[in-house]
């Protein structure tokens, strides 16, 4: 029986999961424009611990979202994560931030197109099959009319950029999935549990989040 506690802190979500072989049975999650991370997350996973009725030592892994996302926000989950997996001698796992915000999409057809705001009309996004396949890797980049345009096929979006997207995003095929705004670690625990399986883990001293941080550097007007 492998119980993995999952944690995503990559954007204005601050949540946490326990999964027993894969299946999510307690989830909690809060989302908050004053990015609460500090405050909540380490309330959480001992609120969570507790009521799910295991004690730390019966976790088998902690699986960490590894961005992209806030950079504050990936920087306090990785580090909690760390923390567990040094104390309790257990492996630590990498999750796909967009991969878990795509996996939240239940359709059968299609790409799947996650996105996350960074800034004005930039996002940070990826494409995905139905079978959760990344077709095209994770990018930093600026929308306009002419983005995705080449595709014919059905594009379902999610994440929290439907807001500033939508209006120039207007192809018939274009779905936006405003339901889905943020990666959930709910979301997170069968993706954890086949790495866990398959023992795709990542070194807990050297792992660092993958924040896109060259896309950031801008250079003064002065």
């Amino acid at each position: 029986m492998s119980f993995i506690l999952n944690i995503e802190t990559a954007t204005k979500n601050c949540s946490v999961s326990i999964a027993k072989n894969g299946e999510t049975i307690l989830c909690k999650e809060i989302a908050e424009e004053g990015y609460s991370h500090a405050e909540k997350l380490h309330v959480f996973i001992e609120e969570i611990i507790a009521e799910s009725g295991i004690s730390v030592q019966d976790l088998k892994a902690v699986a960490i979202s590894q961005g992209p996302g806030s950079y504050t926000g990936l920087r306090i989950g990785v580090s909690a994560a760390k923390g567990l997996c040094y104390a309790l001698n257990i492996p630590l796992i990498a999750v796909d931030t967009l991969q878990t915000l795509a996996s939240q999409a239940k359709v059968s057809d299609g790409k799947i197109i996650p996105m996350l705001d960074a800034r004005r009309m930039e996002v940070y996004s990826a494409i995905f099959n139905t079978d959760l396949e990344i077709k095209r890797s994770i990018l930093a980049e600026i929308i306009d009319e002419n983005s995705f345009k080449d595709f014919n096929e059905t594009l379902y979006f999610v994440g929290d950029c439907a807001e500033k997207c939508k209006s120039v995003l207007t192809k018939e095929n274009f779905v936006f999935l405003e339901d889905i705004k943020y990666p959930s670690a709910a979301a997170m625990s069968k993706i954890s549990y086949d790495k866990y399986k398959k023992s795709n883990t990542v070194d807990v001293a050297y792992f660092e989040p993958y924040y896109l941080k060259d896309f950031m550097i801008t250079t003064s007007k002065k």
